[in-house]
């Protein structure tokens, strides 16, 4: 089973900045998954929440305020005074970061209300397609089915994942009908049964976000491909 550090390594370090990816980097992990969202002029910024207010020392909405603005703004004094000046990110900043570390990222598209999902995708997919190998270095995510099948037409050779709270009755037509390789579920809602049922379909099978080592084991157990987690040390591979 994959570790996958959840927003780089949430728990060490402030969240989607380039300090968890160094965090994430010295812990030797192969994955890292952040947020990404636009800024008022198309930059694609690592974050989660559709405002600045909670992981920086800034505030106002995200797809509000302008690049030079965004970069001033201190994302990593409010996690610890070691962090104090940390920046946001860009998107292809932090992809030119984890390609020199090997490390392969899996970029969520965050879609908040009012947003333009089909704007995002393509300027995400322009900042991916410059890359060396993108398809063997990155995975799309996301929870809005309209921007998956954005990806699939602009990034076809770039896998995607669906992201849900619950499987829903329609799982297996939605991956199919979004040429999907896996399903990212929430770890609380999943069952044996079902996590048996995505497997047996061919997919692969994704859980977030996972802190408890013994819910690690028993999601392992059931056959879970890769799991997201704030804490990557909290997990001890079975002998």
């Amino acid at each position: 089973m994959i570790i996958c550090g959840h927003r780089g390594v949430a728990a060490l370090a402030p969240e989607n900045t380039l300090a968890g990816l160094r965090a994430a980097h010295a812990l030797g992990l192969e994955w890292v998954e952040i947020d990404v969202q636009l800024s008022r002029d198309d930059e694609v910024v690592v974050i989660h929440d559709d405002t600045v207010n909670r992981c920086s020392n800034g505030r106002g909405k995200v797809r509000q305020l302008e690049w030079p603005e965004l970069a001033r703004l201190d994302a990593g004094g409010w996690f610890g005074a070691e962090f104090a000046g940390e920046p946001l990110p860009r998107l292809a900043d932090y992809l030119d970061q984890a390609q020199a570390f090997g490390i392969r990222v899996n970029i969520e598209l965050k879609i908040h209300p009012g947003d333009d999902a089909a704007r995002l995708c393509r300027r995400v997919s322009e900042v991916v397609t410059r890359l060396p190998s993108p398809q063997n270095a990155l995975l799309f995510s996301s929870f809005d089915p309209a921007c998956l099948a954005h990806l699939r037409q602009l990034s076809p050779s770039i896998a995607r994942g669906l992201l849900v709270e619950h499987l829903p009755a329609d799982w297996h037509a939605q991956l199919l009908r979004l040429n999907c390789i896996a399903l990212h579920c929430n770890h609380h809602n999943l069952t044996r049964a079902q996590a048996n049922a995505v497997k047996a379909a061919g997919f692969l099978l994704h859980c977030y976000t996972v802190n408890d080592p013994a819910r690690m084991h028993t999601l392992e157990a059931w056959g879970v491909d890769m799991i997201f987690t704030d804490d990557p040390k909290e997990y001890r591979p079975t002998a």
